[in-house]
């Protein structure tokens, strides 16, 4: 008789932890669907650098070349046409350094402003012109 009395009051209690956990997983979740997506494309950005840095040096193209390709190709990888390009020749390598502010929303309401900062060298295997 005893055992019943104190499971009565337990009741509610599993409840409680099942929809404290399922809001940790949806908020979670949340985060992910937002920030996964601007992680992978920072990454293509980044891999598009390299590629044009090796590419103008290859080719024997000015560093203007690199800016005028990235202006082309932005919009395609959501590159803000705000961003500061700055390509660059030290100690025979081009530089490449991008900047840019993207604003991404973590709840409704809330924003939160990430800052892409990268900068690349072309390989040692190519020499600049």
């Amino acid at each position: 008789m005893m055992n019943t009395m104190t499971r009565k009051s337990e009741h509610g209690g599993a409840r409680l932890k099942f929809i404290i956990v399922v809001a940790i997983i949806g908020i979670v979740a949340y985060e992910g669907y937002q920030f996964i997506p601007v992680f992978y494309q920072d990454y293509q950005i980044k891999d598009l650098m390299k590629h044009e840095v090796d590419a103008a040096v290859a080719l024997g193209k000015p560093p203007s070349w690199i800016t005028e390709q990235l202006v082309k190709i932005g919009p395609e990888y959501e590159i803000p046409k705000d961003a500061v390009i700055t390509p660059t020749v030290q100690d025979s390598r081009v530089e490449l350094r991008v900047q840019f502010t993207r604003s991404i929303e973590w709840f409704p309401g809330v924003v939160h402003n990430y800052d892409f900062d990268n900068t690349v060298k072309s390989s040692n295997f190519f020499s600049v012109k």
